[in-house]
């Protein structure tokens, strides 16, 4: 259990508090994680590292030179949303791009995505990293499209000497995924984790049993197994990375590795160093060379029971960075020359930039705009038990919570906005990033990025008729459509909204009503996401369910459907509506 808590809905924030507080010479706080507490270097990319708190040292324990320029830290085994990836990107950049890295899952490829979005929209070169170095979680012929676990660690060392070492952008994000390409990793539990204020685990493994390959959340594993010895488990582990070594004598590989033993919370480091011990013997006896190992507990699960062992395929320039010096609070290896870095003189704040000078006939359309996400806000919240109970039957139950929160948040955001003056386009932006921010999860990361998207059809500017409208809605939901990776037919919101974006566009174009385009639309949509009832899920949180999801609509695609019906009716109240 987790001893030492005050709120646990405060836990992950305090903890990020108070190591900020223990380590001033390395990291600064920014709005949902740290940055280095010196500037990055003019024209130097940024590696920005994160996901969910839970894992300490990963990956708040990670920035300094050597390693990452910033850390977004999300609740408890939950990503951080795209307003804190967007953040400490934007306090760390300093003209040379953005790396963003994280672990290959859902959540985080959503709001890492949407931050990405934004940045690339004000002119920010940005590159996206997934690791996915688990072998346990997916065919070795389809490597990137694993979850990531210790191999955060290796990756994002190799890839931020490169950068220390002059990489440009370009060179970085090659580094990065030729890193991520060479490594594997394999873990085994033997007991589950308790999240702060808790008084049972998240999960149990029987008694006298180890589960094979299971996740660092605790996603399943491929099987559970009488428990074994020290060289036992070595051998398994040993033989499962060993199973995806590449062929020495090609490709710069000859037979060196850099290898990770790494402990997931309550496991010792003496217990590591045991396996240790049979894991060297073991690779010393295939003819391997072990470059510069590490033991230890480097991304951990809270107080999970279990290890992980993680093997990288070295050549020469993998092998180099991963020797390099870096410098931060939990991983130290010589020191990088940073003495001529000045202090960091601020950090990016939500809600605190200027708000861009906007035209009277732009602040005209944000009054609209508000009235039209209040008017989602009374929706979302008179929908909300319905939505929660058809998710509880799909998914975890919290639709209805998140689209309640996220129409109120976006609303609020907008709101303030307007009062500073804001045109339509700011007031979009900012009222996605507070609806991921408050909502969290995949859906509260799609409706920020159709939000953000959407805002990019306006003009701050200039005033908009009913063409920019039209063209924000498609905006969103290409949004939609491009960062959740979902097809019609995978049974998520994608499967109400393409319908809808088909037919807005015909009767627009037959018709130029812009109010019953969209309550055609709308029908449309509700027809499409009530049909999703006879889907077995392919994507999204009814996935895992199978076939045990028929008979029952997704969440997402109702929601979307209900939300723009009430969009059609309030711009059929004409332009006097308030």
């Amino acid at each position: 259990m987790t001893f030492l808590v005050n709120d646990p809905a405060e836990f992950a924030s305090d903890a990020l508090r108070g190591y900020a507080a223990a380590h001033p010479e390395h990291v600064a706080l920014a709005h949902g994680g740290v940055v280095r507490s010196t500037d990055t270097p003019e024209g130097q990319p940024a590696l920005v590292i994160g996901g969910g708190s839970g894992h300490y040292p990963a990956f708040a324990g990670w920035v300094g030179p050597g390693m990452g320029h910033g850390a977004p830290c999300g609740n408890i085994f939950s990503s951080p949303s795209a307003s804190q990836v967007y953040s400490v990107a934007r306090s760390a950049e300093n003209g040379g791009g953005v790396v963003l890295g994280f672990g290959n899952y859902a959540g985080d490829v959503l709001h890492f995505g949407q931050a990405a979005e934004k940045l690339r929209a004000e002119g920010v070169d940005v590159r996206i990293v997934r690791v996915s170095d688990d072998i346990a979680s997916g065919p070795a012929e389809a490597h990137r499209e694993r979850r990531g676990i210790a191999g955060d660690l290796m990756v994002f060392k190799i890839a931020g000497a490169a950068i220390e070492a002059g990489a440009d952008l370009d060179e970085a994000e090659r580094v990065a995924w030729k890193a991520n390409d060479a490594t594997r990793s394999f873990g085994v539990a033997f007991e589950g984790c308790t999240l702060p204020g808790a008084g049972e685990a998240l999960f149990h493994v029987p008694a006298g049993e180890m589960a094979i390959g299971l996740g660092i959340h605790g996603e399943p594993g491929v099987r559970e197994v009488p428990m074994g010895t020290a060289d036992e488990i070595a051998d398994l582990l040993v033989d499962g990375v060993l199973a995806e070594e590449p062929a020495r004598g090609q490709d710069g590989y000859e037979g060196r590795v850099a290898v990770l033993v790494n402990g997931l919370g309550t496991v010792k480091y003496e217990e590591l160093f045991v396996v240790y011990g049979r894991v060297a013997e073991r690779l010393a006896g295939q003819g391997l060379t072990v470059v510069a190992p590490e033991v230890g507990e480097h991304v951990t699960s809270l107080d999970m029971a279990g290890l992980s062992l993680t093997v990288v395929f070295l050549d020469e320039e993998l092998e180099r960075y991963w020797l390099a010096p870096a410098d931060t609070p939990a991983f130290r290896r010589g020191a990088p020359d940073t003495a001529d870095r000045p202090a960091r003189t601020g950090v990016h704040t939500p809600g605190q930039e200027d708000v861009p000078a906007a035209a009277p006939e732009s602040q005209e359309v944000t009054g609209r705009i508000l009235t039209a996400l209040q008017v989602l806000e009374a929706t979302a919240a008179e929908h909300e038990e319905d939505f929660g109970r058809l998710d509880a039957i799909a998914g975890d139950g919290d639709h209805g919570q998140g689209m309640a929160y996220g129409t109120r948040g976006a609303a609020a955001a907008a709101r303030a906005a307007a009062e500073a003056g804001a045109g339509a386009r700011t007031v979009l932006v900012r009222a996605g990033d507070a609806w991921a921010e408050e909502a969290g999860g995949t859906s509260g990361a799609l409706w920020g990025a159709a939000l953000t998207a959407a805002g990019g059809a306006f003009d701050d500017s200039a005033g908009a008729g009913a063409e920019e409208v039209v063209a924000a809605l498609v905006a969103g939901i290409d949004a939609i459509v491009r960062l959740g990776g979902a097809q019609p037919g995978d049974k998520t919101m994608v499967d109400a909204a393409l319908p809808f974006r088909a037919r807005l566009l015909e009767e627009f174009e037959a018709s130029s009503d812009l109010a019953d385009a969209i309550k055609q639309a709308a029908a449309v949509a509700r027809q499409a996401a009530e049909a999703t009832a006879e889907i077995t899920a392919r994507r999204g949180r009814s996935k895992v369910l199978g076939d045990k999801s028929l008979g029952t609509p997704d969440p997402g695609a109702l929601s979307f459907s209900v939300l723009m019906d009430a969009l059609g009716d309030f711009l059929a109240q004409g332009p006097d509506a308030r």
